[in-house]
Protein backbone atom coordinates (compact mmCIF):
# COMPACT_ATOMS: atom_id res chain seq x y z
CA UNK A 1 0.00 0.00 0.00
CA UNK A 2 1.19 3.38 -1.17
CA UNK A 3 1.36 5.73 2.11
CA UNK A 4 -0.46 9.36 1.03
CA UNK A 5 1.84 12.19 0.75
CA UNK A 6 1.36 14.67 3.88
CA UNK A 7 0.54 18.40 2.65
CA UNK A 8 3.62 19.28 5.22
CA UNK A 9 5.92 18.17 7.54
CA UNK A 10 6.98 18.90 11.52
CA UNK A 11 10.82 19.01 10.81
CA UNK A 12 13.56 20.30 13.26
CA UNK A 13 17.41 20.58 13.42
CA UNK A 14 19.95 19.88 15.92
CA UNK A 15 23.39 21.84 14.74
CA UNK A 16 22.76 24.95 12.28
CA UNK A 17 25.69 26.61 13.26
CA UNK A 18 28.36 25.33 10.60
CA UNK A 19 28.40 26.42 6.25
CA UNK A 20 26.26 23.51 5.91
CA UNK A 21 23.68 23.94 8.38
CA UNK A 22 22.82 27.53 7.38
CA UNK A 23 22.66 25.88 3.83
CA UNK A 24 19.91 23.44 5.07
CA UNK A 25 18.42 26.29 7.01
CA UNK A 26 18.20 28.24 4.33
CA UNK A 27 16.19 25.63 1.62
CA UNK A 28 13.74 24.76 4.47
CA UNK A 29 12.71 28.55 5.44
CA UNK A 30 12.10 28.60 1.54
CA UNK A 31 10.73 25.28 1.09
CA UNK A 32 7.42 25.41 -0.22
CA UNK A 33 5.67 22.50 1.89
CA UNK A 34 6.92 23.98 4.77
CA UNK A 35 5.65 27.46 4.74
CA UNK A 36 3.10 26.99 7.54
CA UNK A 37 5.11 24.96 9.54
CA UNK A 38 8.64 26.90 10.04
CA UNK A 39 11.57 24.18 11.25
CA UNK A 40 12.32 24.27 14.76
CA UNK A 41 15.92 25.27 15.21
CA UNK A 42 18.36 23.87 18.04
CA UNK A 43 21.75 24.33 18.96
CA UNK A 44 23.67 21.68 21.10
CA UNK A 45 22.71 20.18 24.13
CA UNK A 46 25.41 21.76 26.33
CA UNK A 47 24.30 24.79 25.15
CA UNK A 48 21.75 26.42 27.64
CA UNK A 49 20.98 30.08 25.47
CA UNK A 50 18.83 31.00 22.70
CA UNK A 51 19.52 33.31 20.04
CA UNK A 52 18.11 34.40 16.93
CA UNK A 53 18.51 32.81 14.08
CA UNK A 54 19.32 36.21 11.85
CA UNK A 55 22.13 36.84 14.27
CA UNK A 56 24.06 33.48 13.56
CA UNK A 57 23.02 33.66 10.15
CA UNK A 58 22.21 37.25 8.70
CA UNK A 59 22.52 36.33 5.13
CA UNK A 60 19.14 34.57 6.48
CA UNK A 61 17.24 37.53 7.04
CA UNK A 62 14.40 38.38 4.78
CA UNK A 63 13.70 34.64 3.99
CA UNK A 64 9.95 33.33 4.89
CA UNK A 65 9.65 33.00 9.20
CA UNK A 66 13.63 33.34 9.56
CA UNK A 67 13.40 36.83 11.13
CA UNK A 68 10.70 35.16 14.20
CA UNK A 69 13.24 32.32 14.68
CA UNK A 70 15.33 31.55 17.05
CA UNK A 71 17.94 28.41 17.57
CA UNK A 72 17.32 27.08 21.03
CA UNK A 73 18.94 25.02 23.52
CA UNK A 74 18.30 21.33 22.71
CA UNK A 75 15.50 19.30 24.27
CA UNK A 76 13.71 15.94 23.88
CA UNK A 77 10.57 16.85 25.94
CA UNK A 78 9.81 20.79 23.05
CA UNK A 79 10.33 17.85 19.99
CA UNK A 80 7.69 15.88 21.64
CA UNK A 81 5.59 18.95 22.37
CA UNK A 82 5.62 20.02 19.12
CA UNK A 83 5.17 16.56 17.41
CA UNK A 84 8.08 16.59 15.07
CA UNK A 85 7.84 14.22 12.57
CA UNK A 86 11.59 14.25 11.20
CA UNK A 87 15.03 15.30 13.08
CA UNK A 88 18.16 16.82 10.67
CA UNK A 89 20.94 16.02 12.80
CA UNK A 90 23.92 18.30 11.77
CA UNK A 91 25.87 17.28 14.36
CA UNK A 92 29.51 15.38 14.99
CA UNK A 93 29.67 11.83 14.44
CA UNK A 94 29.50 10.82 18.00
CA UNK A 95 26.46 13.05 19.16
CA UNK A 96 24.45 11.43 15.50
CA UNK A 97 25.29 8.06 16.59
CA UNK A 98 24.33 8.79 20.41
CA UNK A 99 21.22 10.60 19.37
CA UNK A 100 19.59 9.22 16.39
CA UNK A 101 18.12 5.91 18.40
CA UNK A 102 16.65 7.95 20.98
CA UNK A 103 14.88 10.23 18.23
CA UNK A 104 13.72 6.70 16.70
CA UNK A 105 12.46 5.67 19.84
CA UNK A 106 10.40 8.69 20.14
CA UNK A 107 8.95 7.97 16.52
CA UNK A 108 10.93 10.82 14.93
CA UNK A 109 12.39 10.06 11.83
CA UNK A 110 15.71 10.81 11.44
CA UNK A 111 18.32 11.85 8.04
CA UNK A 112 21.53 12.39 9.52
CA UNK A 113 24.19 14.35 7.72
CA UNK A 114 27.57 12.99 9.78
CA UNK A 115 28.75 9.94 9.08
CA UNK A 116 27.54 8.52 12.09
CA UNK A 117 25.44 5.47 10.38
CA UNK A 118 26.63 5.50 6.42
CA UNK A 119 28.86 2.51 6.88
CA UNK A 120 27.82 -0.83 7.10
CA UNK A 121 31.36 -2.75 7.82
CA UNK A 122 32.67 -2.15 10.78
CA UNK A 123 36.18 -2.11 9.43
CA UNK A 124 35.00 1.11 7.23
CA UNK A 125 33.65 3.28 10.06
CA UNK A 126 36.87 2.12 12.54
CA UNK A 127 38.65 5.76 10.85
CA UNK A 128 35.47 7.30 12.83
CA UNK A 129 36.51 5.55 16.02
CA UNK A 130 32.32 4.97 16.97
CA UNK A 131 31.28 3.02 19.47
CA UNK A 132 29.61 -0.06 18.42
CA UNK A 133 26.95 -1.97 20.76
CA UNK A 134 24.56 -4.51 19.83
CA UNK A 135 22.13 -1.95 19.89
CA UNK A 136 24.02 0.07 17.54
CA UNK A 137 24.71 -2.49 15.54
CA UNK A 138 21.00 -3.84 14.90
CA UNK A 139 20.26 0.01 14.24
CA UNK A 140 22.87 0.32 12.04
CA UNK A 141 21.65 -2.52 9.47
CA UNK A 142 17.96 -0.45 8.85
CA UNK A 143 20.22 2.99 7.54
CA UNK A 144 19.83 3.49 4.09
CA UNK A 145 22.56 5.39 1.90
CA UNK A 146 21.30 8.68 1.32
CA UNK A 147 21.62 8.71 -2.28
CA UNK A 148 18.31 9.12 -4.11
CA UNK A 149 20.20 8.22 -7.52
CA UNK A 150 21.14 4.94 -6.65
CA UNK A 151 18.25 4.38 -3.20
CA UNK A 152 15.78 6.18 -4.18
CA UNK A 153 12.76 3.09 -2.98
CA UNK A 154 14.27 2.17 -0.17
CA UNK A 155 14.81 6.20 1.20
CA UNK A 156 10.81 6.56 0.86
CA UNK A 157 10.32 3.90 3.33
CA UNK A 158 13.33 4.80 5.73
CA UNK A 159 13.09 5.77 9.44
CA UNK A 160 17.09 6.61 9.60
CA UNK A 161 18.56 8.05 6.68
CA UNK A 162 22.73 8.01 6.35
CA UNK A 163 23.19 11.51 4.22
CA UNK A 164 26.53 10.78 1.93
CA UNK A 165 29.97 12.15 2.48
CA UNK A 166 30.28 14.99 -0.54
CA UNK A 167 33.45 13.86 -1.91
CA UNK A 168 31.72 10.42 -2.16
CA UNK A 169 28.95 11.50 -3.38
CA UNK A 170 30.75 12.91 -6.50
CA UNK A 171 32.78 9.99 -7.05
CA UNK A 172 29.57 6.92 -6.47
CA UNK A 173 27.50 9.62 -8.91
CA UNK A 174 30.32 8.87 -11.56
CA UNK A 175 31.13 5.59 -11.47
CA UNK A 176 27.79 3.55 -10.87
CA UNK A 177 26.19 3.89 -14.39
CA UNK A 178 29.62 2.12 -15.92
CA UNK A 179 30.08 -0.07 -12.91
CA UNK A 180 26.50 -0.98 -12.88
CA UNK A 181 27.08 -1.19 -16.54
CA UNK A 182 30.03 -4.08 -16.05
CA UNK A 183 32.19 -1.62 -18.28
CA UNK A 184 35.22 -0.97 -16.09
CA UNK A 185 38.24 -3.56 -16.05
CA UNK A 186 39.32 -3.49 -12.38
CA UNK A 187 42.03 -5.27 -12.87
CA UNK A 188 43.85 -2.19 -14.20
CA UNK A 189 42.14 -0.33 -11.33
CA UNK A 190 40.22 3.08 -10.92
CA UNK A 191 41.94 6.54 -10.01
CA UNK A 192 39.39 9.32 -8.44
CA UNK A 193 41.40 12.64 -7.96
CA UNK A 194 39.15 15.02 -5.99
CA UNK A 195 39.34 19.00 -5.42
CA UNK A 196 37.68 20.41 -2.64
CA UNK A 197 36.64 24.29 -1.84
CA UNK A 198 37.75 25.00 1.95
CA UNK A 199 34.45 25.30 3.47
CA UNK A 200 34.66 21.11 3.00
CA UNK A 201 36.75 21.03 5.79
CA UNK A 202 33.71 22.65 7.96
CA UNK A 203 33.95 26.36 10.02
CA UNK A 204 36.14 25.17 13.01
CA UNK A 205 39.25 26.93 12.46
CA UNK A 206 42.83 24.85 11.73
CA UNK A 207 46.16 25.62 10.18
CA UNK A 208 44.89 23.48 7.23
CA UNK A 209 42.04 25.77 6.39
CA UNK A 210 43.35 28.82 7.49
CA UNK A 211 43.51 31.69 4.92
CA UNK A 212 47.30 31.77 4.96
CA UNK A 213 47.74 27.86 4.22
CA UNK A 214 44.72 27.59 1.67
CA UNK A 215 44.98 30.99 -0.52
CA UNK A 216 47.62 30.51 -3.45
CA UNK A 217 48.01 26.79 -2.78
CA UNK A 218 47.04 23.58 -3.62
CA UNK A 219 47.18 20.38 -1.74
CA UNK A 220 46.55 16.56 -1.31
CA UNK A 221 45.80 15.48 2.29
CA UNK A 222 44.64 12.13 3.75
CA UNK A 223 46.47 10.21 0.81
CA UNK A 224 45.53 6.21 1.45
CA UNK A 225 43.44 6.87 3.93
CA UNK A 226 40.62 9.35 3.70
CA UNK A 227 37.29 8.43 5.48
CA UNK A 228 34.78 8.96 2.50
CA UNK A 229 37.08 5.47 0.78
CA UNK A 230 34.49 3.22 2.92
CA UNK A 231 31.65 4.73 1.30
CA UNK A 232 33.15 4.76 -1.94
CA UNK A 233 33.63 0.44 -1.57
CA UNK A 234 30.70 -0.02 0.16
CA UNK A 235 28.55 1.66 -2.71
CA UNK A 236 30.09 0.89 -5.34
CA UNK A 237 30.93 -2.73 -4.26
CA UNK A 238 34.59 -2.24 -4.87
CA UNK A 239 37.83 -3.74 -2.99
CA UNK A 240 40.75 -1.23 -1.60
CA UNK A 241 43.02 -2.58 -4.80
CA UNK A 242 40.32 -1.27 -7.50
CA UNK A 243 40.23 2.38 -6.69
CA UNK A 244 42.66 4.88 -5.15
CA UNK A 245 40.84 7.88 -4.44
CA UNK A 246 42.89 11.31 -3.39
CA UNK A 247 41.59 14.35 -1.92
CA UNK A 248 43.14 17.59 -2.55
CA UNK A 249 42.04 21.08 -1.21
CA UNK A 250 41.45 24.01 -3.60
CA UNK A 251 41.64 27.67 -2.83
CA UNK A 252 38.18 28.72 -2.74
CA UNK A 253 35.07 28.55 -0.74
CA UNK A 254 33.25 25.77 -2.27
CA UNK A 255 32.66 23.35 -5.17
CA UNK A 256 33.99 19.89 -5.91
CA UNK A 257 35.45 18.91 -9.15
CA UNK A 258 36.46 15.17 -9.60
CA UNK A 259 38.55 13.72 -12.22
CA UNK A 260 37.90 9.98 -12.38
CA UNK A 261 40.30 7.40 -15.01
CA UNK A 262 38.77 4.15 -15.96
CA UNK A 263 40.23 1.80 -18.16
CA UNK A 264 37.49 0.08 -20.31
CA UNK A 265 36.75 -4.28 -20.50
CA UNK A 266 36.86 -3.25 -23.75
CA UNK A 267 36.91 -0.34 -26.60
CA UNK A 268 33.76 1.65 -26.11
CA UNK A 269 32.08 4.73 -28.55
CA UNK A 270 31.10 8.00 -27.18
CA UNK A 271 27.67 7.39 -27.86
CA UNK A 272 27.46 3.81 -25.77
CA UNK A 273 28.67 5.80 -23.08
CA UNK A 274 26.47 8.61 -23.35
CA UNK A 275 24.10 5.97 -23.39
CA UNK A 276 24.67 4.46 -20.47
CA UNK A 277 25.05 7.28 -18.28
CA UNK A 278 21.67 9.37 -19.75
CA UNK A 279 20.10 5.75 -19.15
CA UNK A 280 21.33 5.48 -15.58
CA UNK A 281 19.78 9.16 -14.93
CA UNK A 282 16.67 9.62 -16.79
CA UNK A 283 14.72 9.57 -13.96
CA UNK A 284 17.08 11.69 -11.64
CA UNK A 285 16.47 15.44 -11.87
CA UNK A 286 19.21 16.58 -9.72
CA UNK A 287 22.35 15.09 -12.32
CA UNK A 288 23.19 16.67 -15.26
CA UNK A 289 24.55 14.86 -17.84
CA UNK A 290 26.63 16.86 -20.41
CA UNK A 291 27.00 16.18 -24.05
CA UNK A 292 31.08 14.64 -24.70
CA UNK A 293 32.87 16.24 -25.23
CA UNK A 294 31.68 19.26 -22.87
CA UNK A 295 33.09 19.10 -19.18
CA UNK A 296 31.35 20.62 -16.19
CA UNK A 297 33.27 23.42 -14.10
CA UNK A 298 32.59 24.19 -10.57
CA UNK A 299 31.72 27.50 -11.56
CA UNK A 300 28.40 25.87 -13.23
CA UNK A 301 27.28 23.80 -10.14
CA UNK A 302 28.52 26.67 -7.27
CA UNK A 303 25.39 27.46 -5.26
CA UNK A 304 22.95 25.17 -7.17
CA UNK A 305 21.75 21.52 -6.25
CA UNK A 306 22.70 19.68 -8.96
CA UNK A 307 25.47 17.33 -9.73
CA UNK A 308 27.24 17.49 -13.04
CA UNK A 309 28.86 15.11 -14.74
CA UNK A 310 30.91 14.80 -18.15
CA UNK A 311 33.07 12.61 -20.50
CA UNK A 312 36.12 12.61 -22.55
CA UNK A 313 37.07 8.94 -24.32
CA UNK A 314 40.51 8.47 -26.14
CA UNK A 315 40.44 7.87 -29.62
CA UNK A 316 41.47 4.24 -29.39
CA UNK A 317 37.61 3.83 -26.79
CA UNK A 318 40.12 2.08 -24.11
CA UNK A 319 40.72 5.14 -21.79
CA UNK A 320 37.65 7.26 -20.05
CA UNK A 321 38.01 10.28 -18.11
CA UNK A 322 35.00 11.24 -16.43
CA UNK A 323 34.52 14.78 -14.75
CA UNK A 324 31.77 14.98 -12.26
CA UNK A 325 31.63 18.40 -10.30
CA UNK A 326 28.96 19.43 -7.42
CA UNK A 327 28.68 22.15 -4.81
CA UNK A 328 30.00 20.61 -1.23
CA UNK A 329 27.30 22.01 0.69
CA UNK A 330 24.75 21.86 -1.10
CA UNK A 331 24.22 18.57 -3.42
CA UNK A 332 27.51 17.15 -1.43
CA UNK A 333 25.13 17.54 2.40
CA UNK A 334 22.61 19.89 2.78
CA UNK A 335 20.14 19.88 -0.79
CA UNK A 336 20.80 16.02 -0.73
CA UNK A 337 19.20 15.79 2.80
CA UNK A 338 16.37 18.02 1.60
CA UNK A 339 15.94 15.65 -1.63
CA UNK A 340 15.64 12.76 0.78
CA UNK A 341 13.23 14.27 3.12
CA UNK A 342 11.32 14.79 0.26
CA UNK A 343 11.17 10.92 -0.83
CA UNK A 344 10.19 10.20 2.58
CA UNK A 345 7.38 12.48 2.44
CA UNK A 346 5.87 11.10 -0.76
CA UNK A 347 6.74 14.68 -2.48
CA UNK A 348 8.66 14.86 -5.56
CA UNK A 349 12.24 15.23 -5.01
CA UNK A 350 12.98 18.41 -6.68
CA UNK A 351 10.69 20.33 -4.23
CA UNK A 352 12.43 23.48 -3.05
CA UNK A 353 15.01 22.62 -4.95
CA UNK A 354 14.90 24.43 -8.27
Amino acid sequence: MVRPAANTLHIAVLGVTGYAGAELARLLLTHPRLAQTPPLFFGRESETLSIKLTSLHPQLSGLPNADDLSVSPFNWEQLQREGIEVLFLATPHEQARELAPIALSYGIKVIDLSAAWRLQHAPNRAIYKLEDTPATDTLQKTAVYGSPELHGPAIASAQLIANPGCYATSIILALAPLLRANMVDLNIGIIADAKSGVSGAGKALTPNNSFMYAADNLSAYAVFGHRHTGELLEQLGLTSDQIQFTPHLLPIPRGILSTIYIRLNEPGSIKSIQDTFDEFYASSPMVRVRRSPALPQIQHVVRTNFCDLGFQLSPDGKRLVVISCLDNLLKGASSQAVQNMNLMAGWHEIEGLL
